[in-house]
């Protein structure tokens, strides 16, 4: 019996052994034009094989290619596209790295930070006001989400204090969100109708949506 870990590695996995079989033995064809379709009925098979790959706009040449791989470049066939070069084969995957910045309060994440530096830049106004008072009620609905006990209003407007080094302030005739109205809008969010908009409060005052417009406004 000859098991798997014995056979040759298999040039793309995810089509199977089979068809990488096919694949090396329509290279041995002699006569060309049933060399080239028995290429397009592999091809074919590939497609269904894989349907995800359709999604694409060029999806017939990423199976051609995948096939030319498959056959170890040495299919010779009249393909619509050109053969691919062994080179693709040649060159390293680049890691994706990773921002390693540090965040100082993790249940409000980096996002909030880059808000508050890109609003310490706002000139003072009531643009300014509103961005600072979204930010702060946003503040409080993260904090809620990482603990559902009532959270004191000093805690945020400490926290906020902090991150933006003591350079944004929420001025005293501006309240925060009460602690009931946040959880209650957070609980109807899961029957939100379609067009509706739960998030303004009815002073006219930004609601933690609110702060998904700004964050957009001033991107």
């Amino acid at each position: 019996m000859e098991y798997n870990t014995q056979k040759s590695k298999m040039a793309i996995a995810e089509y199977g052994r089979n068809l990488q079989q096919m694949a090396l033995d329509c290279t041995k064809i002699e006569d060309r034009a049933l060399r080239t379709r028995t290429a397009e009925f592999i091809v074919n098979v590939m497609a269904q094989m894989n349907p995800k790959v359709k999604e694409s706009g060029d999806y017939r040449q990423k199976l051609w290619d995948h096939l030319h791989i498959m056959a170890d470049f040495k299919l010779d066939v009249d393909s619509p596209y050109p053969a691919p070069s062994q080179e693709i084969l040649r060159f390293p995957h680049k890691q994706l790295k990773y921002q390693q910045s540090n965040i100082r309060f993790r249940h409000y994440g980096k996002n909030i930070e880059l808000m508050i530096d890109k609003a310490v830049t706002f000139d003072e106004g009531p643009e300014k006001e509103a961005l600072i008072r979204t930010i702060a009620n946003h503040l409080k609905k993260s904090y809620l989400n990482w603990n559902r006990n009532s959270v004191d209003d000093d805690v945020i407007l400490k926290n906020l204090a902090d991150l933006s080094s003591n350079r944004l302030q929420l001025s005293e005739e501006h309240k925060l969100s009460h602690t009931n109205e946040i959880l209650a809008r957070n609980k109807k969010k899961k029957f939100i109708k379609p067009g509706s908009n739960p998030y303004s409060n009815q002073n006219g005052s930004p609601g933690p949506g609110g702060f998904h417009k700004m964050r957009k406004k001033i991107g």
